[in-house]
């Protein structure tokens, strides 16, 4: 049986690089992006396998639907919602328009097209879901000497993040894996479009965050760190997660009572 992924955000970045990586691996093809000419490059150089090309703005409610209507009626072996908006700034002077279109990105997107594709896959008994977020999903701690401020954007990474754990303990012994992949900063395209200058900085390429994802699938992970050696890192963060959600109690805890 052929292999069937969907790409979103495939037109550059991680997203190119993902497809790239797939059509090498003999998956056939449907990406998505906003720009129809590159699209129809990436599908032109890739004759040995099936590209199909989806042009959609998946910050509207029609780009979303169209494509999870695509999600829901084709065999998917493997969805990676990979597009994504940054607009980092202080929450204060984000545009609503900018503010909605990250939202809608990151999270409506990513969360509509898992829903619809997860049912047939679950049929199927076999599929894979990769949801990229970032590290920044683990920043919000951060004081305020941490710039640029990225509440909008840091929560929206944070909602993959706990998306994709709880989905994946949904989803055991189904044959789905779902996977969150976060990597730090990434040589792509991705900054330059917000007018940021990362020339400076320490970057990973994309072709190494697709190697993880695919290599994190093969581990069984459901959080994929690229650039973070000590994996029990992430463990202790996830601990500390359950021990503060285990440690609740109907009781008011006694710092909140009145002396």
């Amino acid at each position: 049986m052929s292999k069937l992924a969907l790409v979103t955000g495939a037109t550059s970045g991680i997203g190119k690089a993902f497809a790239e990586r797939l059509a090498a691996d003999g998956y056939d093809l449907i990406t998505v992006g906003r720009d129809k000419d590159r699209l129809e490059e990436f599908a032109a150089a890739h004759p040995e396998v099936t590209v199909r090309t989806v042009a959609a703005d998946l910050s509207t409610d029609i780009g979303v639907d169209t494509v999870a209507d695509i999600c829901a009626t084709e065999p998917l072996t493997m969805l990676v919602n990979n597009a994504g908006v940054a607009h980092y700034m202080p929450l204060v002077q984000l545009p609503a328009d900018k503010a909605r279109e990250l939202v809608h990105v990151k999270v409506v997107a990513p969360t509509m097209l898992t829903r619809a594709a997860v049912a047939g896959m679950r049929e199927r008994g076999e599929g894979k879901i990769i949801n990229v977020a970032g590290m920044i999903a683990f920043s919000g701690p951060a004081d305020k000497s941490v710039m640029p401020r990225r509440a909008v954007y840091a929560g929206s990474l944070a909602h993959l993040v706990t998306m994709s754990q709880t989905l994946g303990a949904e989803l055991e012994d189904t044959g789905v894996q779902v996977q969150v992949l976060c990597p730090g900063v990434v040589a792509t395209e991705f900054h330059t479009r917000q007018g940021l200058d990362m020339s400076v900085v320490p970057r990973m390429s994309a072709e190494d965050v697709v190697t993880a994802g695919l290599r994190g699938l093969e581990l069984g992970e459901v959080v994929c760190a690229p650039g973070v050696e000590d994996a029990g890192l992430l463990d202790a963060v996830f601990q500390a997660h359950l021990a503060a959600f285990g440690g609740q109690s109907p009781a008011l805890a006694s710092r909140y009572r009145a002396n």
